[in-house]
């Protein structure tokens, strides 16, 4: 870890209301894996996003916003922001994803295969969809137009909109935590 934790009684006042904004929406919104140390401490991309909230603070507006009330279903974003995680190689993204998913309904090994970075056969139809234009954003190059298509028949264009919008904020995630070299929480399972 490259930047050491932040400790709520050293916050700058510009660091203080997006703290307590990120709280509050961490504990509200990302349950099933760990965020917060027993101490207060933001951890995984939040740690480094406190730390320069000139950056930080329009990444967590994005946050919020892909956040709260999406309109995909939840199985349709996790496998997007899994094929994400897993091409980046974000060991937090994927501790946290992988838990995500598994309280999602997602079987372990569907999870599995996708982390593996292969495409797994049993996708139902949406997933595929998610599967196919996460993994064509992630390797580069302009979407494919079947891809494309097929993801505004299935979501139409605002559920397209948010699906690219979300593959674009977890390629940030994991860049984030890949550049601070953001490990899993100590005592998670394969730490």
């Amino acid at each position: 870890m490259r930047l050491p934790l932040l400790s709520p009684s050293e916050l700058s006042p510009e660091q203080r209301p997006l703290y307590d904004d990120m709280r509050k929406g961490i504990e509200t919104n990302f349950k099933g894996f760990t965020a917060i140390s027993s101490s207060g401490q933001l951890e995984g991309p939040w740690n480094p996003w406190l730390r320069f909230p000139k950056f930080g603070k329009p990444v967590w507006e994005l946050v919020k916003a892909l956040s709260t009330s999406p309109s995909l279903p939840r199985s349709v974003r996790e496998v997007a922001i899994l094929v994400t995680g897993a091409h980046f190689k974000a060991a937090y993204e994927i501790y946290a994803h992988v838990l995500i998913a598994e309280l999602r309904g997602i079987p372990d090994e569907k999870i599995a295969t996708i982390t593996a970075g292969q495409r797994p056969t049993d996708l139902t139809r949406e997933e595929a969809i998610a599967y196919d234009m996460a993994s064509a954003l992630v390797s580069g190059g302009v979407l494919p137009g079947l891809i494309y298509q097929q993801s505004v028949a299935q979501f139409g264009l605002d559920g397209t909109a948010e699906l690219i919008s979300l593959v674009g904020l977890y390629c940030m995630v994991s860049v984030t935590l890949n550049g601070y070299d953001v490990p899993i929480p100590e005592g998670s399972p394969g730490k």
